[in-house]
């Protein structure tokens, strides 16, 4: 039995809007919460020779992100196929 189109749509809509929530609060967690909540007892830890709080404040909330892009893209593409909506 396929789903309707509005089925479809609604239940692509959520599983996207579901994993971009995710997505976000991963991205909180690294830049906000290492960066900034957790700085101090980050410090204690050396990376490359730095603290790494402020490894993550400078460096490390920008890599997770673009990882996160690369993530999105990828998990998007899959969300895509599954409810056949994808660019040939």
């Amino acid at each position: 039995m396929s789903l309707s189109k509005e089925d479809a749509a609604r239940g692509y809509w959520k599983e996207n809007l579901r994993f971009m929530m995710i997505l976000l609060v991963i991205w909180f967690s690294v830049s906000f919460g290492a960066g900034i909540l957790f700085v101090d007892a980050l410090d204690n830890i050396q990376f490359f020779g730095f603290p790494l709080g402020f490894w993550f404040a400078q460096q490390g909330s920008i890599y997770a992100f673009v990882i996160l892009i690369f993530v999105y893209v990828w998990k998007m593409n899959r969300l895509d196929r599954k409810y056949d909506v994808h660019e040939e």
